[in-house]
């Protein structure tokens, strides 16, 4: 039987490396048929040749979203999580066709809720790619559960 990971057993300062993803042709293509965003900064090799990019870039949420799934391939678990509640996030650089990014999450901040089934934990999140450069952080907030045997 898997034992859920409860709010109780994450620390400030714990951290999950998510391993890495290259994006290219085919996750561009399909988020932009996923979200009708077909802006030629991701679609319009000929146009982006004489950008300030000189390439095509990845679309900016494409990396969130890809991100969010790779912090469920850590030791972070998904069935402990209730909601994921806010995230705020930034674009630091852009995601290359070809890139591979990987995250690196830190617990930043816990506290219990008023329900006391729950607690709220911060995660900091750096984006990186192949260079170690960061393209994007932010936080991810998510609601945990809390464990039983502890709150009773």
């Amino acid at each position: 039987m898997n034992r859920y990971v409860y709010f109780e057993d994450y620390q400030v300062g714990s951290q999950f490396v998510t391993p890495g993803r290259t994006i290219g042709e085919t996750e561009v293509s399909m988020f932009a048929m996923l979200t009708g965003d077909f802006n030629r900064l991701h679609t319009d090799a000929e146009y982006m040749k004489s950008s300030f990019f000189g390439e095509r870039i990845a679309h900016g949420l494409l990396g969130l979203a890809i991100v969010n799934g790779l912090k469920y391939r850590t030791d972070l678990d998904p069935d402990g999580i209730i909601a994921f509640l806010a995230v705020n996030w930034n674009f630091r650089a852009p995601i290359k066709f070809n890139d591979t990014i990987h995250a690196v999450l830190t617990v930043h901040s816990m506290r219990p809720t008023k329900q006391i089934e729950r607690g709220i934990i911060v995660f900091a999140t750096q984006v990186l790619n192949q260079h170690a450069i960061v393209v994007q952080d932010g936080e991810m907030t998510m609601m945990m559960k809390r464990n039983p045997q502890q709150i009773a």
